[in-house]
């Protein structure tokens, strides 16, 4: 029997830039060793003509098939996904941002854990500024599905830009929706209250671009009426309690208000190493392949 086809879904907006999104695209299909089986590009609103260009190069030249969606106007991330999901004709999809860099093996590693039955699977990133070669920090995610579960009550527990999921279990938590700048981690919170299986492979499987406007975009007045409205969301379907809400507005809201020059080393110094400090307080923690695989019998033998 062939093994599971899957699809990989990527959106681009007016802001993108031609290099960024070529040299995203060749690394998420070209280079892979695990090429996705379909490609669903979504172009979220009006380009420029270099990136139309651009896209249409891709699109020619791609050596798997492209689904191509162009959206008349700029609808936000989350709506631009949602309508990407719709196009998607295999239940397990792959997400990639369109200025960042997958590494070779990233497919490879992790759709098998989502065939072996995980529904949702992550990984670690490394961020650099010009040049994949100039690392300027790292992101490793928690890696225990206990602590997973444990850490999105404060934080957001995936690295969007990682994630390869199942497409059901995504539409089953209702979709993105449009919570913008927020879409993901509300996306990941329903998914996870909804009982879905989630892990994280702690090894860096993207390069992730990153300069001080990702810093400044992490803050400022649209971000925190976002975090408010999450926040609030969260607390209404019970996935935190009042006492952890009012921690999560007094931490992540002053958070997005700090000045870029203190938020960018918080962040740096606290949140991104969570993971690897929580990784290496399990020692005896099976691999994350073992869990995956372990997952997938225990649903067998359940259903």
């Amino acid at each position: 029997m062939a093994p599971e086809p899957f699809s990989l879904l990527l959106t681009v907006y007016g802001g993108d830039r031609e290099e960024y999104i070529r040299a995203a695209f060749r690394s998420a299909v070209h280079d892979q060793t695990l090429r996705p089986d379909e490609v669903v590009l979504v172009q979220d609103g009006p380009v420029p003509d270099a990136v139309a260009g651009c896209l249409e190069e891709l699109v020619a030249t791609s050596p798997v098939q492209v689904t191509f969606l162009r959206l008349e106007r700029n609808q936000g991330l989350g709506p631009a996904l949602d309508a990407g999901l719709s196009a998607c004709t295999n239940d397990i999809v792959a997400r990639m941002d369109a200025d960042d860099i997958a590494m070779p093996h990233r497919f490879r590693t992790q759709v098998p854990l989502v065939r072996a039955g995980a529904d949702l699977v992550g990984a670690g990133l490394l961020e650099f500024d010009t040049d994949p070669s100039d690392i300027v920090g790292r992101r490793i995610p928690p890696s225990d599905p206990l602590d997973i579960a444990r850490y999105s009550r404060l934080h957001d527990p995936f690295n969007h830009p990682t994630v390869v999921y199942r497409r059901s279990a995504v539409l089953d938590a209702g979709g993105y929706g449009d919570l913008p700048l927020m879409e993901d981690y509300w996306l990941f919170v329903r998914m996870i209250a909804r009982g879905a299986r989630v892990v994280n492979v702690a090894e860096p499987l993207v390069y992730y671009r990153v300069s001080d406007g990702a810093y400044e975009r992490r803050g400022g007045r649209a971000l925190l009426q976002s975090e408010l409205r999450l926040q609030r969301e969260m607390l209404r379907h019970g996935f935190i309690s009042r006492a952890q809400y009012l921690r999560n507005v007094i931490i992540r809201g002053g958070y997005r208000l700090v000045p870029t020059a203190v938020r960018r080393p918080v962040y740096r110094l606290l949140v991104a190493p969570y993971g690897a400090r929580r990784n290496r307080d399990h020692p005896a923690l099976r691999s994350v392949a073992g869990r995956a695989a372990g997952t997938a019998r225990s649903r067998t033998l359940e259903s």
